[in-house]
């Protein structure tokens, strides 16, 4: 039986890797913490761990795994900023799911796009005092308006089509453009001055870190609305509330933030917020904040459990080879094993 420390557990994960791994003699230790250099020991004899996007897999961890004898972690996401990749190469193999739900965390951003622009959050909380003025809630219409697409993967192409059927005109930037695509790409400078809505939808790398900065909003067109669903390191927090207060950035909706790894999944309604970057933009009128909800669907949980563990089997039983491993060998981490079709190292 292959046994996998699964750190970072809710109640939701659950049902479904319990499902998944009784059908593939697969054994999981669940446990709450998140994965770092003082809880890595808790893997011990284990043969895998499996983390989410805020445990923290740098090489400490990684050494610390690899001496406890950790053959393969396995991440329950697409993101994979929160590995260090290069450490893992040649000691410890690793897999992630590239796709479960891309519908999930484009709906969720049209979503918050729709939420904040016709203010429904404003007037859900007015009505439930009985309140049903109408004064201040005044939106615009998405139709005609400009949205600029930031990665255009499966999330930002699923984005974009919803877009176009709400009648908008959507530009779109990628370093990688699709090949046979209907989609109109232009500069990043085009998309900071042309759109009225800009879109996250790329992975956080050191070339996207702060993609989204002072001088990125200096380009940006006054009123700007700005959602990201991707990952919160690719805006400069402080820059964005900056911009807000400068009154160019007319809304934020915001799934992830930059410094949430201590912050979101947990209940802190009882607690202080040491958080000021966060704390005031959550009190900002234009601001709106979910908890890296996106990917939150049955659908999504069940893509999650299900590719998860097929990769981990696959591993175990293919000579350790596994379509979704992520590999540093040439730094293209995504596409190296893929070209190579072999196994990392």
């Amino acid at each position: 039986m292959i046994k996998v420390a699964f750190y970072d557990t809710k109640a939701y994960d659950i049902p479904s890797f319990e499902y998944y791994g009784k059908l593939n003699d697969i054994q999981f230790k669940f446990l709450e913490t998140k994965l770092n250099e003082n809880t890595a020991a808790l893997a011990k004899e284990c043969d895998v761990v499996c983390v989410f996007v805020n445990d923290n897999v740098n090489s400490d961890v990684i050494q610390n795994l690899y001496d406890n004898g950790i053959k393969l972690i396995a991440l329950r996401s697409a993101g994979y900023n929160n590995v260090d990749v290069r450490a893992a190469f040649g000691k410890i193999h690793v897999v992630h799911v590239p796709a479960y739900s891309p519908y999930s965390v484009a709906e969720h951003a049209m979503a918050l796009l729709l939420t904040s622009v016709r203010r429904i959050h404003k007037a859900y909380n007015r009505t439930r005092d009985f309140n049903f003025s109408l004064n201040g809630l005044t939106g615009f219409d998405l139709h005609g308006k400009t949205v600029g697409i930031i990665g255009t993967g499966k999330i930002g192409t699923i984005f974009a089509n919803i877009c176009k059927g709400l009648g908008m005109n959507a530009l779109a930037y990628d370093k990688f453009p699709a090949n046979n695509s209907n989609i109109n790409y232009v500069s990043l400078d085009n998309i900071f001055k042309d759109s009225d809505i800009i879109s996250l939808h790329c992975p956080l790398t050191d070339e996207t870190r702060h993609l989204i900065n002072k001088n990125a909003i200096d380009k940006m067109k006054k009123g700007v609305v700005i959602v990201n669903t991707s990952r919160g390191g690719l805006i400069d927090a402080e820059a964005l509330l900056q911009g807000i207060k400068d009154r160019i950035i007319g809304a934020a909706c915001l799934d992830v933030y930059e410094e949430e790894a201590d912050i979101f999944f947990e209940d802190r309604s009882g607690h202080i917020l040491n958080d000021e970057i966060l704390s005031r933009l959550i009190s900002m009128p234009n601001v709106i904040v979910t908890s890296h909800q996106a990917f939150l669907t049955e659908e999504a949980l069940n893509n999650i459990a299900e590719t998860t563990v097929n990769n981990i089997k696959s591993y175990f039983t293919n000579n350790g080879i596994c379509d979704n491993e992520l590999c540093y060998r040439c730094g293209k981490i995504e596409q190296c094993k893929k070209e190579r079709k072999k196994k990392c190292f």
